[in-house]
């Protein structure tokens, strides 16, 4: 009857929620989650404090693991020793925390994914940083709470002077939720929260000026800046890590893959093991050994490549099937004040600042209250000093100590603490250096004191104080960062699979683009027919035509002075005999416009300059960087004046000489630096004077011992030194460079050449022609030039140069003749 008296009817479904909330909790608060003040879960405090026990400061000997462990699981983590000793090597590996808080002697596991030794085996203390992290836990900094049996107490925080959540980072997964923050740079991290400190109000755009993203201990390389951007934001976002790869040659024209740092948390034997079995399923072609030659000086995997392959699309396939490249979800979940939040990167900041000026008032009070105390103490010395012999006869007058220092209490006027000192001091104290070291010691502590009370009175010298001491942990333990971030890299596309191959970009004048590879063309004789480069409607020419790399961006300038980007591959590859792909379904110009322009740029260094020439004379030199960031319906690039329009854009280095030609066949030369720097809106200045009804063809770059190509309308050409264009000012007339005839026609082509390059002729039906510069006669300013290409009632609508290729089917070039 007693037994059916101690049962409860209770609703079982109540009673499973209730009971799951609370495991869900126990895990939330006292397992997976780390504290947002220290950035530890209780495991790893634990093992710390456990360190701080048994005097394992990096200046001691090791100790064996298990006697960590033992005490952890003993005295304040009732689980399996197993999870502790986990979680001790995990804080020891140099890959898995950015700044390691263990020491570890012996065997701690390995990148490769080698197990530890055993406990019994490895040793362990402190690593230097950590003594940061438990600096001033004697002076009352922190609270403590009973451990789990209630017989010993356990910090329940970390004094943690230096921000261990964002500098080491976290993971772990509780009931419902779960926590991936990556390691930083402490350096930078500082820079951070002296920022913060500076400037309550700063964002946190303003912290990524000095927080640039992830810092991971493997190194690596980050993929762009918007997956950093939003989990500095949110608190949650996605990282792409790229693994630190070169490609070097390895001798009989074979070409090796080097892999010298992995992206965070990635196995390095099940890397090369996946790689492996690519190769055997003929996933990835082109691979002919793989070796894995790391030691003791760093990590170094060996991919052997085939002759025929192009290293950047093996690598890029690797990137794309492998863990060479991987993503990091980064999900800033803590807990503050005992409760889980997602955190973005001000608050984890700001948060560790109120741990750390709460840290700094304890401190101080508590040093406060020592000096205080050894205060008073000395001032009781110093009143029986100045009484000593009354002092001594009382002393000598008691029966005991209890009536000698009630004595000294109700004659003196002294604390009971005061008597008992005095009682307690020694004979040598009442010698004079001794009496001097007294007082001294004693305004000494007057000025702390003052200073104490000062700090705890003002919030500002308080963060004064953090500000001292966590500069002092950056100078001490600061780094290098190790991870690279590249701008502007997104996920692997289709861009990184094409190779880097040089292409033929060609463009008509009603619009029509199309990309071709260089190949098509091959060199022909002098005077030859050439060979079909582009279908066209018979009211349409080929008006632009140049050679660049596939993964090159492209500008396009228009007749408007406006400026749209491209990159070359996403131009359409068709057949020779295409017509092409209309520019507009490409980038957003308007139906008047059209495309008077294009250069091909591969990155936008900040030392660089394009060089603008209009058709009226105008020239304009703007730094390339401006041109970075173009908004998909385009930039004006150049003001131009009424009824004139874009003729010739070049990239420059700020300090070259140009030369313009016109139709009418005058040429001026001129330093690049007699143009200031503009920026994109405006007009610009005269760079040449012109004839009535002449107009500026072409512009080029100076380049010494090279020649000056000259191709006219009907098909016409020759070269001439440089030399012979004398350099003149600015804004002059210039000298003649061709006399025109009926029979040659205007001036179409003004080109600067070398012998190592071919020139192509495209004419207004599509011909293209490719032609050996060396094979084309040099001849004087006033030689009126060879026949290039036999025009049928055609004319030359586009001049091109390109590098000479290297074919020994191409047909010997006949010498030409002048005419």
């Amino acid at each position: 009857m007693a037994d059916m008296q101690r049962i409860q009817k209770i609703n079982i479904s109540q009673e499973m929620k209730t009971s799951f909330l609370d495991y869900a909790m126990s895990v939330i608060v006292s397992r997976a989650l780390p504290d947002v003040r220290d950035g530890l879960k209780p495991v790893h405090r634990r093992i710390l404090y456990t360190l701080y026990e048994l005097g394992m400061t990096p200046d001691k000997p090791y100790k064996k693991s298990s006697r960590v462990t033992g005490n952890v699981t003993a005295q304040y983590h009732p689980h399996g020793d197993v999870a502790v000793y986990d979680a001790m090597v995990r804080m020891a590996q140099d890959f898995s925390y950015r700044y390691p808080l263990v020491d570890g002697h012996g065997n701690f596991g390995s990148i490769d994914g080698d197990p530890p030794a055993a406990m019994r085996y490895t040793e362990a203390r402190m690593a230097p940083i950590t003594l940061e992290m438990l600096r001033d836990i004697q002076k009352d900094t922190i609270d403590f709470g009973p451990n789990y049996d209630g017989q010993q107490e356990e910090p329940l925080v970390l004094p943690a002077r230096f921000p261990n959540l964002i500098v080491n980072g976290a993971s772990g997964i509780a009931v419902g939720m779960a926590t991936n923050i990556p390691p930083h740079n402490l350096r930078e991290v500082i820079d951070g929260i002296l920022m913060l400190l500076d400037n309550p109000e700063a964002t946190v755009e303003h912290l990524m000026k000095v927080i640039k993203g992830p810092d991971f201990p493997t190194g690596g390389i980050i993929l762009g800046y918007e997956g950093i951007r939003k989990a500095f934001r949110t608190g949650r976002g996605s990282i792409q890590i790229r693994a630190k790869t070169r490609i070097e040659e390895a001798g009989n024209g074979k070409m090796r893959i080097i892999v010298e740092e992995l992206p965070y948390q990635v196995n390095k034997a099940k890397l090369v093991e996946k790689i492996a079995e690519l190769v055997r399923d003929k996933k990835i072609e082109g691979i002919t050994d793989l070796r894995d030659e790391s030691d003791r000086n760093g990590m170094r995997v060996v991919i052997e490549l085939r002759r025929d392959v192009n290293p950047r699309v093996v690598l890029n396939n690797l990137y794309k099937h492998t863990s060479l490249q991987t993503s990091f979800g980064v999900n800033t979940l803590a807990l503050v004040d005992g409760q889980p939040r997602v955190l973005n990167l001000k608050e984890v900041l700001h948060y560790y600042i109120l741990h750390q000026v709460e840290v700094i008032r304890r401190r101080t009070q508590f040093d406060l209250n020592k000096a205080e105390e050894r205060a008073h103490i000395l001032e009781g010395l110093r009143i029986a000093l100045d009484h000593i012999d009354e002092v001594i006869a009382l002393i000598r007058a008691s029966a005991t100590t209890a009536e000698a220092r009630t004595g000294l209490m109700e004659k003196f006027g002294l604390s009971e603490k005061q008597a008992q000192a005095i009682l307690d001091m020694r004979l040598h104290r009442l010698t004079g250096l001794e009496r001097e070291k007294i007082e001294t010691e004693y305004q000494e502590l007057q000025k702390l004191i003052a200073e104490l009370r000062a700090i705890l009175a003002d919030e500002n010298k308080i963060r004064g104080v953090l500000r001292e001491e966590i500069i002092e942990i950056k100078e001490t333990y600061g780094d290098e960062r190790r991870t690279m971030i590249k701008v502007d890299e997104d996920n692997i596309e289709e861009e990184d699979l094409i190779p880097e191959d040089e292409v033929s970009i060609m463009m008509t004048h009603r619009g029509y683009i199309k990309r071709m590879p260089l190949s098509t063309y091959r060199a022909q004789r002098r005077g030859g027919k050439g060979i079909t480069g582009m279908g066209t409607r018979d009211d349409d020419f080929v008006q632009h035509m140049f050679v660049t790399h596939s993964h090159n961006h492209l500008l396009f300038f228009s007749n408007k002075g406006k400026v749209y980007r491209l990159k070359a591959y996403e131009i359409p590859e068709l057949g020779r005999t295409a017509k092409g792909t209309a520019i507009i379904n490409l980038i957003q110009i308007d139906q008047d416009e059209r495309i008077q322009a294009i250069i091909p740029v591969k990155e936008f260094a900040a030392n660089q300059y394009l060089f603008f020439c209009t058709a009226e004379g105008v020239v304009k030199k703007t730094a390339l960087s401006e041109f970075e960031n173009i908004r998909r319906n385009g930039l004006f690039a150049i003001n131009l004046r009424e009824g004139d329009e874009l003729v010739g854009v070049r990239l420059t280095d700020g300090e070259q000489e140009v030369i313009m030609g016109t139709k009418g066949g005058m040429s001026i030369r001129f330093p690049e630096m007699e143009v200031r720097e503009m920026g994109r809106s405006a007009t610009g200045v005269k760079g040449i004077t012109l004839a009535e009804d002449d107009r500026v063809i072409d512009m080029d770059i100076v380049i010494p011992d090279k020649n000056v190509m000259i191709v006219t309308r009907n098909g016409y050409g020759k070269r001439t030194p440089i030399e012979e264009y004398r350099v003149q000012s600015r804004g002059g007339k210039g000298i003649k460079t061709l006399s025109l005839t009926e029979k040659k026609g205007d001036v179409i082509g003004h080109k600067v050449v070398s012998d190592d390059e071919d020139l192509m002729i495209v004419t207004q039906s599509g011909i293209v022609i490719r032609l050996n510069v060396k094979d084309i006669s040099v001849m004087g300013r006033y030689a009126q030039g060879v026949r290039l290409i036999k025009l049928d009632d055609d004319e030359v609508s586009a001049v091109a140069k390109v590098q000479a290729e290297d074919d020994e089917e191409m047909e010997a070039p006949a010498a030409p003749t002048e005419e």
